[in-house]
């Protein structure tokens, strides 16, 4: 088995969250916090960092004998059947995001409203109510959907790929020599953990910022196996580009059926909180019973120089 580059992990972990935190500066020294103006330009530099890291290491610190663009998973997928992996990254992701907030209703953390009156709330003060009254906002709701999934993961690929280049291109298959369920937990830990200055300001967790690292870790280390497994089967980093970008397409469908003036406590509710974690379990139990997770022939294990065992069962 090989041995972990420990001067390459060291110096992309430190780079990526040093660069992480000084993106964010500004925003702790501001008063405004997120509420600043460059709040949404510092966070998009803020996912550019993993990258940029991964370039850093992998051109000046230690390259790889295979190349960037191998090592990495630059390529498109490897094996015959490496289409379906985007497929189920372009549709499955998404769909746990829309499908949360219907389970968070089950178990009462989150104030669903079939009548849509949250976003006829949200549009309203948009100055589109008027145009609006009286008229079902479910064709409008329906559109917005099919529009996240057919364009949304396109849409969001190049800010994602500024993470997924680093979390998935380059420090999962560094984490290998540690077994494949060691790295993916590993890597997503890593991974939520480096959200840690924008989840202290309150963002995506406002109810209890503190927790709210505990709980994107969580999250991350979940979401982190299943955009893991689609590198390690495909040789590719893009499948894991695709999941990360309809995740984030859907994110805004909390918005979409909460009641008017209800308050969402995201630390129970929706697809980042308690309830939501079930549906992401799911994934990976379904995944572990059709004997797809671990990998059993991973594409480009010698090129990782990882020694790969298929498991037996």
């Amino acid at each position: 088995m090989a041995a972990l580059n420990w001067r390459g992990l060291g110096w992309f972990v430190g780079l990526s969250v040093g660069l992480a935190w000084l993106c964010c500066a500004p925003l702790w020294l501001s008063e405004a916090g997120l509420a600043d103006p460059l709040a949404l330009p510092l966070m998009l530099a803020m996912m550019v960092t993993p990258a940029l890291a991964t370039l850093i290491v992998t051109r000046w610190i230690s390259p790889p004998p295979g190349g960037i663009v191998k090592a990495t998973g630059l390529g498109i997928g490897k094996g015959r059947r490496w289409g379906w992996y985007w497929l189920f990254a372009w549709t499955v992701p998404g769909l746990m995001m829309v499908v949360s907030p219907f389970v968070s209703a089950l178990f009462g953390v989150y104030d669903l409203d079939l009548s849509l009156s949250g976003f006829r709330a949200l549009l309203n003060a948009a100055g589109a109510g008027e145009a609006l009254t009286n008229i079902s906002l479910w064709p409008i709701v329906i559109a917005q959907l099919g529009v996240a999934l057919v364009a949304g993961p396109l849409l969001n690929a190049a800010p994602v790929f500024g993470e997924e280049w680093g979390w998935r291109g380059y420090l999962l298959p560094q984490l290998l020599p540690l077994g494949q369920w060691p790295a993916l937990i590993i890597s997503g830990v890593i991974w939520g953990l480096w959200h840690a200055p924008i989840i202290l300001l309150g963002y995506n967790y406002p109810t209890n910022p503190a927790l709210g690292v505990v709980m994107m870790t969580a999250f991350c280390v979940l979401v982190g196996i299943i955009l893991g497994w689609t590198r390690l089967a495909t040789g590719s980093v893009w499948p894991a580009v695709i999941g990360h970008g309809s995740i984030n397409a859907f994110g805004g469908a909390i918005a979409l059926f909460t009641r008017e003036g209800a308050t969402v406590d995201t630390i129970w509710a929706t697809a980042l909180g308690i309830t939501g974690w079930p549906l992401w379990v799911v994934i990976i139990v379904a995944l572990v019973l059709t004997h797809r997770l671990p990998v059993a022939d991973p594409p480009d294990r010698a090129l990782q120089g990882v020694m790969t065992v298929k498991p037996t069962y």
